[in-house]
């Protein structure tokens, strides 16, 4: 059975007059969040990624008034109340915009949140759910910079087949400087592209640094990630029934640390020429074939919780649990 939805995120402050709501117990969040807050990982490169920071404040809980308030470039803050449900392809979402959801209630659900040819966004705190394949996918990333996605929940179903859904965070076309982190992706096929597809290493080459960390993986057939040509680090992060995780592939380089695998078969497994440095991971029953190369560092401050300690480290904290 899959695990249950995390505990919903409340507000303890007012953003353009919301509600102040109390949670039951400390316990139940994992910090104090602010809009203000900016970006870890790669993220925090190039600048750092404050999203709309210091902008206007919008709450939205309409399709029409979601794909209106995100549109744009001017710095801005958009608050998603409620679930919103619309069979279309896309909101595209405009450079300097931060995405909050008010708390685990907030889910886009059926149409696609794309963030393309735009920089310093930040989309926290938000479920994406069953966007159908010709729609792209849950969490679109392209020919941008310094993106955010942070405590967000973004799964379909397994229940049709692999090419019902496509993928649920994919970073493509030269994207850089991205983080995901304390996210839940889950019920799933293929889960995370990151590189558009084989042939394009012209573009992505010395671009697609990415990323992701305390993430929790469940119930994922593949690309958990897929990463080609670019720079990845990937740690602090629970695999649980994930058939194929980490694929370096195309030249790309990880390094991957502090991570743990349960019901996987291959962990961390490399093809085309792709790279990885492994330390500190717990792959189970699950293989590393991955081929070694010198990435041993990148250029941020981070902190690791030992493979030993992810899984109470990020389960049940990854996902929709910030509190504003």
């Amino acid at each position: 059975m899959a695990p249950s939805k995390w505990i919903a995120a409340v507000f303890t402050g007012c953003i353009s007059g919301l509600a102040i709501a109390v949670p039951t117990s400390t316990s139940e969040f994992v910090k104090r969040a602010s809009v203000d807050d900016s970006a870890t990982g790669y993220a925090s490169q190039n600048g750092g990624t404050t999203g709309g920071a210091g902008g206007t404040t919008t709450t939205v809980s309409s399709y029409t008034a979601f794909t209106n308030a995100v549109s744009g470039d001017n710095a801005k803050v958009v608050v998603v109340s409620g679930r919103i449900t619309k069979t279309a392809d896309q909101a595209r979402v405009g450079s300097n915009t931060s995405i909050i959801g008010k708390n685990s209630n907030a889910i886009l659900e059926s149409f696609r949140i794309l963030v393309e040819v735009a920089s310093n966004v930040i989309i926290r705190n938000l479920g994406v759910e069953k966007v159908l394949a010709e729609n792209g996918d849950a969490i679109g990333i392209q020919y941008s910079n310094n993106v955010w996605v942070d405590h967000c929940d973004v799964s379909s179903d397994r229940d049709h087949d692999k090419d019902y859904y496509d993928g649920l965070i994919d970073i493509r076309h030269a994207s850089d400087y991205v983080t995901v982190s304390n996210t839940f992706i889950h019920d799933h096929w293929k889960a995370s592209l990151i590189g558009h597809s084989d042939s394009n290493g012209d573009e992505d080459t010395g671009y697609l640094h990415v990323t992701q960390n305390n993430n929790y993986w469940y119930n994922v057939n593949s690309r958990a990630p897929s990463f080609r040509f670019g720079t990845g680090h990937i740690y602090n992060s629970y695999f649980d029934t994930v058939s194929d995780g980490i694929n370096t592939r195309d030249g790309a380089q990880l390094l991957v640390e502090s991570n743990t695998f349960v019901d996987s078969k291959k962990s961390l497994y490399s093809t085309n020429d792709g790279f990885a440095v492994s330390s500190d991971n717990d792959f189970g029953d699950g293989e590393n074939a991955a081929e070694t190369v010198n990435l041993t560092n990148v250029p941020y401050s981070y902190t690791l919780l030992g493979s030993e300690n992810v899984k109470s480290g990020v389960f049940g904290t990854a996902g929709q649990t910030l509190r504003f």
